[in-house]
């Protein structure tokens, strides 16, 4: 309940500074009806790209397309910043493939040709402000902040990460909707939100006026397509390059460092920046960095004990969780136990069936059979000739009766023509 009435009371305070400012319509664009009155560029501010050529809508400018790839856009405003206490709501999207990438930044700086259409990994020294749009560390997306003052060589430096002064995490890509970033620079310090909701603030940041606003964008082998719809600046009235500003001077003794957080992780511990021994002129100063270099020490033992702590309790939870899985598997264990006996017992019994198999001779049972075999062929080929005659003969026809029958039935036949002829030669004829 405490964040959230904190949240609420820095977005009213926000909102009701907001309300006092006005636009500024020559570092403006995207507040009107059409983004262009052309098509063909944007007033007060200039549009370039490496690899394609910018795409103007009516709503919204396509800095970089889906295709193809390993392109760069940029948009600088032709005015400088006469403001310290200003607003800008940043409209974008972000669309493209599963493992699409590509980064976004958003510029305040002192030379618009320091940068060009390079990106935060791509320059080298500029002096202002730099927020950065990626997917670093593979978290899904993060938003991060990045002072210099023209003595920090971005290109070269082997970890950027340790050079952000704030972050947070944000998942912007394929929303199917325009995200809104807020960045709010007075008095107070700096404040960066992500569609309305608090991202990072500073009170140790103060960026002087004549500064001019720069947006880059660039894409990798898998590109990203980045939209710019609208880009607003609002100062304060009364708020212009005459007022004073809050940046430290060089002359000034530098306050003593405080504990910063590092942006690859959001539970890193505390990390304090190296100091330069002759900056630290008196006692003073002297004890002031060892108090805070031994309170970054003890913030990190305490974050390691945390961490130790942590680890145990999700380790004791483990075992508590193995432990009732084998409790309930119980049953299972004797099936298994059952399964084992059974194969023992058949490796008993083949091994016992082998050992007889090895011992016996078995010469003797196969000559029996061999004597079995011959003897049932030899009384097959000497009494099957004589069995079958026998059967032939008793069942072969009697040819003598045959032969009687056919004989008899000759003479009765000659027998029956002869009285025929008789009485048909005694029969009285008669004469016509």
């Amino acid at each position: 309940m405490k964040t959230t009435a904190q949240s609420l009371l820095a977005a009213a305070i926000l909102a009701t500074s907001a309300s006092a400012r006005s636009i500024v319509d020559n570092l403006s664009f995207g507040t009107g009806e059409r983004i262009s009155p052309n098509g063909r560029g944007l007033p007060g501010w200039s549009v370039s790209a490496q690899g394609h050529s910018p795409q103007i809508l009516s709503d919204r400018i396509v800095l970089t397309p889906p295709t193809p790839a390993n392109t760069r856009g940029a948009l600088w405003a032709d005015h400088s910043l006469t403001s310290t206490d200003w607003n800008v709501d940043f409209s974008f999207r972000a669309s493209g493939e599963y493992q699409g990438s590509g980064n976004l930044q958003l510029w305040l700086v002192k030379d618009k040709n320091s940068v060009a259409q390079n990106d935060l990994y791509g320059v080298e020294k500029f002096d202002g402000l730099a927020i950065v749009i990626d997917q670093y560390n593979n978290r899904g997306g993060s938003i991060r902040g990045f002072l210099n003052d023209g003595g920090q060589n971005f290109k070269s430096h082997s970890s950027l990460e340790s050079l952000a002064f704030g972050h947070c995490d944000y998942s912007y890509r394929n929303l199917g909707r325009p995200s809104k970033l807020s960045i709010t620079h007075d008095n107070a310090g700096l404040t960066v939100q992500i569609d309305d909701k608090n991202c990072f603030s500073t009170s140790r940041v103060a960026l002087p006026s004549g500064y001019n606003f720069g947006i880059t964008a660039s894409t990798s082998e898998t590109p990203d397509s980045f939209e710019i719809y609208s880009f607003a600046v609002s100062t304060a009235p009364n708020s212009h390059a005459g007022a004073p500003v809050q940046a430290k001077r060089a002359d000034s003794k530098p306050s003593p460092p405080t504990l910063q957080k590092l942006s690859d992780l959001p539970s890193a511990p505390d990390f304090l920046p190296d100091t330069l021994p002759e900056t630290l002129t008196s006692q003073k100063e002297q004890f002031a960095d060892l108090h805070n270099r031994i309170q970054g020490v003890t913030h990190q033992i305490a974050d390691m004990y945390a961490l130790l702590a942590t680890l145990g309790h999700r380790l004791d939870e483990r075992h508590q969780e193995l432990a009732a899985s084998v409790i309930q598997h119980g049953s299972s264990r004797d099936q298994i136990g059952r399964i084992d006996h059974r194969v023992e017992e058949v490796e008993r019994t083949v091994q016992r069936i082998l050992r007889d198999v090895e011992s016996k001779d078995y010469r003797m049972q196969l000559s029996e059979m061999r004597e079995a075999v011959e003897s049932v062929r030899g009384g097959v080929s000497e009494h099957l000739p004589e069995k079958l005659g026998q059967i032939v003969r008793s069942s072969s026809p009697r040819h003598w009766s045959l032969i009687g029958v056919v004989v008899g039935v000759q003479i009765a036949l000659a027998a029956a023509y002869v009285v025929y002829k008789r009485r048909r030669a005694g029969a009285p004829k008669k004469y016509l």
